[in-house]
């Protein structure tokens, strides 16, 4: 994406897209990292000339390199099994309490911490000197620079979001060597130049300096949230769905434990304080499933099914692998008594349905944990393009949603860098110039909460 930002301006061009298959291998599922560098290194090429570049992507995930700082094979995909069960072993030595407590964040089975126990023993951990995770593993390979980004380092389950610093006590705890990460950078921070060689194989002339971003593509996303004030909450949606609230302090409580809360640090010293939910996920794999049946025309099928009929718990990690989504979904409503949804559309109504209750109860809970009422839900992300999912979302929460940016996280990824040049001021400022430059859709809610309260009853009782 090529983004060019002015006093009044902000437009962002897609100039080339390439597929992100992870490959399925006899040790288990990996990312070709390879090829996603070189659907860079041919989006620098189509690009043109530009004045700064900057990276951002998935979290948890990482590459190991060698003492010559060679890559030490393709990145392990965090949907890969290798950390079933290897939470309880962790809370075996820091109990669950006191990890959240030190770190805030929630518990997900791929957090990164569960990633490097896993692979305690294996040949490739004891044969790497350095970890970078996935943007910064590709700002290196543009600029030979190494840095961990700390929006991105906040997902590790190694950062103190006291401090914004690694949480020594509990990686030693752990047996975690924190040696293997790179310097902590922030969003602004220079990240170095692209190399010579880069250079001639994009096209571009030098220098083309290289800016660290909100490099979790959730921090960018949240910065690219069109707000003018503080009582809001946002929903970040695409694979999944990042609902909750921006805060100035970390919320350690064990309710918000109990709650499956994270604190991920964002831009300028704010937190993240948001819960994961499955997100569209669900409906793409469904999707894939149906040999990708045209998308428009299912969801005005889904339009005219009654509405929640059957509800699953969009968090739930028995959604987390893929395949046969169809039937997991249907399975989980046989199993909790609920009519079965068969056809499509009924599927896909039971999964709109789904997100936007999890949305609510997010929302929701959000504000009763933080102290922090809201009055306007912002959904951003790919789910935007989702109309029925957005007034699902403004019906069951009872608030209007203002729903755009699409591009939220490239919006804001080219933000931070245009800040980082002088071109925009400091985050408010980014977001009065998205106000006034982005198309935005209003929704108001329709019908009252009292339905949707009953199906997150019926949904408790299941």
């Amino acid at each position: 994406m090529v983004g060019r930002v002015g006093p009044d301006s902000l437009e962002l061009t897609e100039v080339h897209r390439f597929p992100n298959r992870p490959v399925r291998v006899p040790e288990g599922l990996r990312w070709d990292v390879l090829g996603l560098y070189a659907g860079v290194l041919d989006g620098l090429r189509g690009a043109g000339a530009v004045d700064s570049v900057g990276i951002d992507s998935w979290a948890v995930d990482y590459g190991l390199l060698d003492a010559d700082g060679a890559l030490l094979g393709n990145p392990v995909h965090y949907r890969d099994s290798r950390t079933d069960g290897i939470a309880e072993k962790v809370w075996a030595t820091v109990p669950a309490s006191e990890l959240y407590a030190a770190t805030g964040l929630q518990y997900a089975p791929f957090n990164t911490l569960y990633q490097l126990t896993a692979a305690r023993d294996s040949a490739q951990l004891a044969g790497a000197e350095r970890l970078l995770l996935i943007p910064d593993l590709l700002s290196y390979w543009l600029t030979g620079e190494q840095g961990t980004e700390l929006t991105n380092a906040s997902t590790t389950q190694l950062i103190d979001p006291r401090t914004r610093d690694w949480a020594h006590g509990l990686a030693e705890r752990l047996g975690i060597d924190l040696g293997l990460f790179a310097p902590l950078r922030r969003p602004g921070d220079a990240a170095g130049a692209l190399r010579p060689e880069v250079l001639e194989e994009t096209g571009l002339t030098g220098p083309v300096p290289v800016t660290a971003v909100g490099s979790h593509d959730t921090a960018s996303a949240v910065a690219a949230v069109p707000t003018d004030g503080e009582r809001f909450a946002y929903i970040c949606t695409g694979t999944w769905s990042l609902a909750g609230l921006e805060l100035d302090a970390p919320v350690l409580t064990e309710e918000s434990r109990a709650a499956n809360f994270t604190n991920e640090l964002g831009l300028d010293g704010t937190v993240r304080y948001l819960r994961n939910i499955m997100g569209l996920w669900l409906l793409q794999e469904c999707l894939r499933a149906w040999g990708q049946p045209d998308l428009g025309a299912l969801l005005l099928d889904a339009g005219k099914v009654p509405a929640l009929r059957s509800v699953v718990d969009a968090g739930d990690a028995a959604f987390l692998a893929p395949g046969r989504m169809p039937e997991r979904i249907a399975e989980a409503c046989r199993a909790s008594g609920q009519p079965v949804p068969a056809t499509p559309a009924e599927i896909t109504r039971c999964i709109l349905d789904s997100l936007a209750l999890a949305h609510r109860k997010a929302v929701t809970d959000a504000q009763r944990l933080a102290g922090r009422p809201v009055d306007v839900v912002h959904v951003v992300g790919g789910g935007t393009r989702n109309a029925l999912l957005c007034q699902l979302t403004a019906d069951a929460c009872g608030l209007p949603v203002v729903s755009g940016p699409t591009e939220a996280a490239a919006l804001g990824n080219v933000l931070v860098q245009a800040r980082a040049h002088g071109l925009v001021g400091d985050l408010a400022g980014m977001r009065r110039l998205l106000t006034r430059t982005q198309l935005l859709t209003r929704y108001e809610p329709r019908g009252g909460t009292r339905r949707w309260q009953a199906a997150q009853a019926r949904l408790a009782r299941g």
